[in-house]
């Protein structure tokens, strides 16, 4: 039998050529297959990593220098299981949202494209082929945010073309590795790395790149427009898995390689403007899928705030149970919002009064969510601010509990705006809106999940023991 890492790669990039084949609507069946094999691969992989600790697997059989090396610790995993979850979710959602066969026939190729690239990146050894999984999952979010055609059309080219600069910045860093050491293998990078200039050019360089990509403040401009425009399943996978793919690279360079410890203080500067910038336009955003997205780079920013408290056991766990907290959260979250605009006709804030009493589920799905992103116990994303917290008041960074502690205050504004406004009543001869079962309930298992995720975090925040001293 196929190697489950390598089934967690391949399945989607293999059914993303049947969908494409099969056209239309057709290609959901593909998507499902896609869904249930990662699943199942990713379920492998963590009795295998829970047994016998981190996976590493030679592709073809020929391991570093010379070829290719996967592997999967609990980092990895975790981050797998982000992509599980919310992909397997997403795909289901899909399935009863296209109902245009054209537009189906375009969404399910780039989406099954774009997840074998995100695990290609979540389980590579070797940061070329990490730049591969990059691009392959970049070219196809590009291509997902134009499906929404209209304004999205520009917002994926704005998107192109910073995912480009990106991806050069990202690639010169990585020639320079290959010229200072002779290998990409981060293992074997980790062991040869000091801190001489050119290693710290290669660093930031890829640094740079990769908060490109992410949209961090003040790169961040392309990011709302791509992610409110785009179709719903689209925003959702958008916004919880494809920017965390550059953070997950971003935390396994700073934990991995000595270079970059200097500019903590920089990235988590970057963060705090993140949190507060972001916050601040979500609280302003007259459409309900833009005050989401601007959401995303708020609380994109926290996972930053982690980088000048490293190599703190308490920081990595923080970013990486924020990535995961988040990532689920903000999934639940588009995609009651899509439902809004797919039920109501549109997301203006000033027309969804009532909404409790006209979309129930979709309401409390969006309520649930909403907790976890203001860090509202006993949600994920509770723990993971209460570890940020943690890490912070160990190191003495009180400017950091004051950003998590402003951020939070911004984030419950942003959420009770449209939660008010869901539970007063309705305008006069307000319709009754209707939204297929299976929109509506997705967006709430999502939601579930994402509270799920703080009272089941031991054994998550397990799988982090022994990645940092």
């Amino acid at each position: 039998m196929p190697e489950p890492v390598v089934v967690a790669v391949t399945a989607p990039l293999a059914l993303a050529l049947a969908a494409s084949l099969l056209g239309g609507r057709r290609g959901r069946w593909p998507g499902l297959l896609a869904a249930a094999a990662v699943v199942a691969a990713v379920a492998l992989l963590t009795r295998d990593v829970v047994a016998h600790g981190p996976v590493r697997h030679q592709v073809g059989g020929w391991g570093a220098p010379l070829g290719i090396d996967l592997f999967v610790d609990g980092l990895a995993l975790l981050f797998l299981w982000l992509s599980a979850g919310v992909g397997a979710a997403a795909t289901v959602y899909a399935t009863a949202y296209f109902h245009d066969d054209e537009a189906a026939g375009a969404f399910w190729p780039a989406w099954l494209t774009l997840w074998g690239g995100l695990q290609a990146v979540f389980v590579t050894a070797d940061l070329f082929n990490a730049y591969v999984g990059l691009e392959l999952l970049g070219l196809a979010a590009v291509a997902l945010v134009a499906l929404g055609g209209g304004r999205a059309i520009g917002a994926a080219t704005r998107y192109l073309l910073v995912s480009m600069l990106g991806s050069l910045l990202y690639l010169l860093g990585v020639a320079l590795l290959y010229a200072a050491h002779g290998t990409l293998d981060l293992s074997r990078l980790a062991a040869a790395a000091g801190e001489d200039g050119l290693e710290r050019a290669a660093l930031a360089a890829m640094l740079a790149g990769l908060l490109f990509k992410t949209a961090i403040v003040p790169l961040h401009a392309w990011l709302p427009p791509a992610h409110a425009d785009a179709p719903g399943p689209a925003s959702a996978v958008l916004s919880a898995l494809v920017v965390k793919a550059t953070l997950y690279l971003a935390l396994r360079l700073w934990t991995a390689l000595p270079g970059l410890a200097t500019a903590g203080w920089l990235v988590g500067a970057l963060g705090a403007a993140a949190v507060l910038w972001g916050g601040l336009h979500a609280l302003r955003a007259p459409r309900l899928k833009l005050l989401v997205a601007y959401s995303t780079v708020g609380q994109l920013g926290y996972v930053l705030l982690a980088f000048p408290l490293l190599p703190s056991s308490a920081a990595v766990a923080g970013a990486a149970y924020q990535a995961l907290a988040h990532g689920v959260a903000k999934a639940a979250l588009f995609l009651a919002a899509s439902t809004v605009l797919r039920a109501a006709g549109g997301d203006r804030l000033d027309d969804l009064r009532g909404l409790g009493h006209r979309l129930p589920v979709t309401a409390v799905a969006f309520g649930l969510a909403g907790a976890s992103i203001v860090g509202l116990p006993p949600s994920g994303g509770f723990v993971a601010k209460w570890l940020l917290l943690t890490a912070a008041v160990r190191a003495g960074a009180w400017w950091v509990v004051l950003v998590i502690a402003l951020g939070g205050l911004l984030a419950a504004a942003y959420v009770l705006r449209v939660v008010g406004r869901s539970l007063a009543p309705a305008h006069a001869g307000a319709p009754p809106l209707k939204a297929p079962r299976r929109l509506e309930w997705t967006a709430l298992a999502l939601a579930l999940a994402s509270v799920a995720l703080g009272l089941v975090a031991a054994w998550p925040l397990a799988l982090l023991e022994g990645l940092a001293p």
